[in-house]
Parts: structure tokens; sequence; C-alpha cells
């Protein structure tokens, strides 16, 4: 079965997860949404995540989620740019998250970065996630 917002079907799932108190959750597998949940590895939301193969089927993912005291690292996950709606921002335009607290994940010419990357490199770009 397709979806038609991948990114979104994984942002849903980690936050129903993360609301269930489940230590993994799955999703499909694809390159895009390996590159994010690098993003979210390095700026420290999530333990890690896994690829594994079963069969014929699609490789699936499998992301550790992250909690400290018994709360979830992230308490806030939303989607941005959406597929009927695409959201792009400069350099100058984009707003920082709770500030600074939390990150926005943005898809740039090189490559998936967080917000501090973006503004370190000096790039903008489509502003794919925001995170708590």
């Amino acid at each position: 079965m397709a979806t038609t917002d991948p990114l979104g079907d994984m942002l849903t799932r980690i936050r129903n997860g993360q609301m269930a108190n489940m230590p993994v959750v799955d999703c499909p597998s694809s390159s895009f949404r390996k590159r994010v949940l690098d993003t979210m590895q390095r700026e420290g939301y999530i333990r890690g995540y896994s690829e594994s193969q079963d069969g014929g089927a699609q490789a699936m993912l499998h992301i550790e989620l992250k909690y400290h005291e018994g709360a979830g690292a992230i308490r806030k996950i939303e989607r941005v740019s959406k597929p009927g709606r695409r959201v792009y921002a400069g350099i100058r335009d984009l707003a920082r998250v709770f500030n600074g607290l939390g990150i926005s994940i943005l898809s740039t010419p090189r490559g998936v970065l967080s917000d501090n990357e973006a503004r370190a490199q000096n790039v903008g770009g489509e502003v794919l996630c925001r995170i708590f």
C-alpha cells in the first residue's frame, strides 16, 4: 500500500509510539526517511535506528525511541511542508523553534539538515518538520 506522505506517516508512528511508551517503532524503509532519522539522532531525539530485510517484503526501519525519567525526548513533532502545500524558507526567514529549544529539519541542496546546521552552512530549503 502506497502512502501519499511517507515522512508524515513516519512522524505519526514516532508520535504514537512515544505516547504509548514503546521502546521501538517500525516503519517502511527509504533513503529519505533514513536521512531524516540521521538528523534526529545527531540532535539527540532518538537513540538510533536499524534496517532489516524480511524475505521478499520491503525493508523495515526499527526506530529506537529515547526517554528521560519516563518522559519521551520528543514532546511535540509536527509536519510543516506537506504534499499539498510545500513550505520553503531562506536562512533569514527561518524562525527558531521554542526559542532554540527545538529544531526544524530542512531538505536543502546540501542534504537533510537541522536548522542549526543550515544556519552554519548559510543555506535554506524546504522545512520538513519541527521537533521539540
